[in-house]
């Protein structure tokens, strides 16, 4: 019998590097970029002072027992307004999405619902000064804040408006916090070729994280990258298209949809997933 391996411990060199490696290692990924990103932004900056409110999942939250910044420094979920709902989200979960939406130096890159700027920042990181970082945050106390966190990111902007029109940047990546019934046509129009947006499909809270990839001429490769539980997009959520989603996810029987491509002014053959207005989910690869 082969004997087990000898488990690796890291020795990270201060808080911020302890919190990657955490953070990272719960993803599952070992990209290096998004570790010292994580590293170099600071969250206590975004989460006003302490004790905060973790959240608990479906309990509600727990006051952290002080103010010590050690508590935040953990793959948890930080009530910003926790009376609405609204968080700072699971670090992990946005880890995972951030490696599959490979933001890369010099990258412009739109995030719809920045809330107040945390995870603006680490894009920004990503990006470097010659990056282009348009934080999009329709609640104005939580877009007043990301303006004042986001002070030392001086290519990242924030503007206090809806996400799910324009106008928008030619954009490399879309990276949208709030769960949606479909993709906004003004999203798929403003990527670049091999633009990359990534969003939720979610019936109220619940759904799929999928990436779509342009690949020009109203085509787009798409793949599921993970389940997920995120507060709803305001507008974003259509009844008709959540009716047919929530049809299409109990289809898949809990599995990740086994979906492959985004298809634009096309008609929808055997391989449809998902319908909707001038677009349709295949599974069927471009």
């Amino acid at each position: 019998m082969l004997a087990a391996p000898s488990p690796q411990i890291r020795s990270p060199a201060s808080l911020g590097e302890y919190f990657a490696e955490l953070v990272a290692a719960r993803a599952g990924i070992q990209d290096e970029r998004i570790k010292a990103a994580f590293a170099a932004v600071p969250r206590e900056a975004f989460l006003g002072p302490g004790p905060w409110p973790i959240a608990t999942g479906t309990t509600g939250y727990v006051l952290t027992p002080s103010a010590d910044k050690a508590f935040l420094y953990s793959d948890v979920v930080v009530g910003l307004f926790p009376e609405r709902s609204l968080n700072n989200g699971q670090p992990s979960f946005h880890a995972h999405c951030l490696s599959a939406a490979a933001l890369s130096p010099g990258d412009t890159v739109v995030h719809v619902g920045a809330g107040a700027g945390y995870y603006s920042a680490i894009m920004a990181e990503l990006t470097g000064p010659a990056g282009r970082v348009e934080a999009i945050e329709i609640d104005a106390a939580l877009a007043a804040l990301a303006e004042r966190n986001l002070g030392p990111w001086s290519w990242a902007h924030v503007a206090r408006r809806s996400g799910l029109e324009g106008p928008f940047p030619g954009a490399d990546v879309i990276y949208v916090n709030a769960g949606v019934s479909h993709p906004a046509p003004a999203w798929l129009d403003a990527l670049k070729p091999g633009g990359r947006l990534l969003v939720a499909l979610t019936v109220g809270w619940g759904g799929v994280v999928m990436l779509f990839t342009a690949r020009g001429e109203g085509m787009f490769d798409a793949r599921s990258v993970l389940p997920t539980g995120i507060i709803p997009c305001v507008g974003g959520q259509d009844p008709v298209m959540s009716q047919r989603l929530e049809d299409a996810l109990k289809a898949s029987a809990g599995a990740l949809p086994p979906v492959r491509s985004l298809r634009r002014g096309t008609q929808p053959d055997e391989s449809c997933w998902l319908e909707g207005d001038g677009w349709w989910l295949s599974t069927a690869s471009l």
